[in-house]
């Protein structure tokens, strides 16, 4: 959530921001009547009390009809303090539930508009012409088929539309992905971590997850608990109501687990393959920092990401996301889109989000400098999204006879292999 103060001190800052996201603008307008209750009925709450405790100490001197007459004031005052206690209640709770409907502040240097109005960064690699090397290339779900590498079939009879297995050369090409990605975040200082695949309201709604993204969301109805769609959730969740001095900043997490979408609404897209699926694995960094240290850290997340996909040999762009494809935690994101041949267009591969101060606010994770407490920033960056970075690697990597040449990074990951061989039929 955003600082209140900050609303009340620059609301059009805020309009703006909710203009560029093209949320509702009247939200703000509501919230800061919310807040203007909430803090006039703590002050008339806090004025009542005082004087019911003046009169309280009067009553035991008194008496005769000076007495009566302070008693029955009393009374009064009672029942006024507890209607001015509910008021105030009622009004911290509006203000709380309107507080989190609010997105992030964009960033200001962010594109505005929705998913088509990124801007191009950066451009790396070289696209390979197939034409010129003589064959048609083959989509990621041919060549996986023809590795013994890709079952969609039976993952949609066992589990239904949008699942698979990953078999003999894929399941081992997703071990050494996973491995050389942890390789490379430990080396960069992240602490490895294997993180929950279930966590409770509290954590995902902290994150931000349970708004506008809440159609996405796997929930489990009779234990209350929610299926995570990545790693940032438990990771942002690990130091809930926690207080860090801040000689400890920064604190880097690369996650592992499982994720789970719903992908509501994107009926239709992708549908062939494993590029947009239900269920699938991913490394995650995470970062904990001090405010101030915030855009910094979120260029080193997208060079550790740059550095990953250059290790992978991948063509790939850095966008700088538009303000309505945000989401609702981040006030500035970069996306890296691998080329994707037989598509003929880049797709998101990885991501890196500057959360700034609106996680930690929700989840009560502060930092102690001297005697001040404050919020502290988060960031998460997706180093690697397995399925995807799997139908990149088959379909940029693919040779004219069907098999596929391992990057470099990935052959000590398996066994020393520099190709993935078609399987016998």
């Amino acid at each position: 959530m955003i600082d209140l103060r900050l609303l009340r001190e620059d609301p059009d800052r805020v309009r703006a921001s909710q203009r560029a996201r093209g949320e509702d603008v009247a939200l703000v307008d509501a919230l800061l009547s919310a807040d203007e209750r909430r803090r006039s009925s703590g002050v008339r709450f806090d004025e009542l009390r005082a004087e019911q405790k003046a009169l309280g100490k009067l009553i035991p001197k008194a008496s005769g009809e000076e007495k009566a007459e302070l008693l029955k004031k009393a009374g009064q005052l009672a029942t006024d303090v507890k209607a001015a206690d509910a008021e105030r209640d009622a009004a911290a709770a509006e203000t709380h539930e309107l507080l989190l409907q609010l997105g992030n502040l964009v960033h200001p240097d962010v594109p505005v508009g929705g998913e088509e109005d990124f801007v191009t960064l950066e451009t790396h690699g070289t696209i390979r012409d197939f034409a010129a090397e003589g064959f048609e290339p083959k989509d990621h779900l041919e060549l996986g088929t023809l590795l013994g590498a890709i079952d969609v079939e039976r993952g949609a009879k066992v589990s239904g539309s949008r699942f698979y297995f990953l078999t003999g050369v894929g399941a081992l090409l997703e071990l050494a992905l996973v491995n050389a990605a942890m390789a490379q975040a430990t080396a960069a200082g992240f602490t490895p971590m294997l993180t929950p695949a279930l966590v409770r309201p509290q954590s995902m709604a902290g994150t931000g997850f349970l708004g506008q993204a809440a159609q996405d969301v796997y929930h489990l109805g009779n234990d209350d608990l929610y299926l995570v769609g990545t790693s940032e959730v438990p990771l942002a969740a690990y130091h809930m109501d926690e207080i860090f001095d801040a000689d400890r900043l920064p604190l880097r997490y690369a996650g592992f687990s499982p994720c789970f979408r719903r992908e509501a609404g994107s009926h239709g897209k992708d549908t062939r393959g494993i590029f947009r699926v239900h269920q699938f694995d991913k490394v995650e960094m995470f970062s904990y920092v001090a405010p101030e240290d915030s855009q910094a850290e979120h260029q080193r997340l997208l060079e550790w990401e740059k550095q990953w996909l250059t290790s992978l040999e991948l063509p790939f762009r850095v966008i700088d996301v538009a303000s309505a494809d945000l989401g609702a935690s981040a006030s500035r994101k970069f996306d890296c889109e691998a080329w994707i041949p037989t598509q003929g267009k880049y797709r998101e591969l990885t991501s890196t989000s500057d959360c700034t101060e609106f996680q930690s606010r929700r989840l009560s994770i502060r930092v102690r400098e001297g005697k001040q407490v404050r919020p502290l920033a988060t960031l998460n960056g997706t180093l690697c999204a397995v399925p995807r970075t799997i139908v990149a690697i088959l379909e940029n990597h693919q040779q004219a006879d069907g098999s596929v040449r391992v990057p470099e990074v990935l052959r000590p990951y398996l066994g020393g292999r520099e190709i993935l061989e078609p399987v016998a039929k």
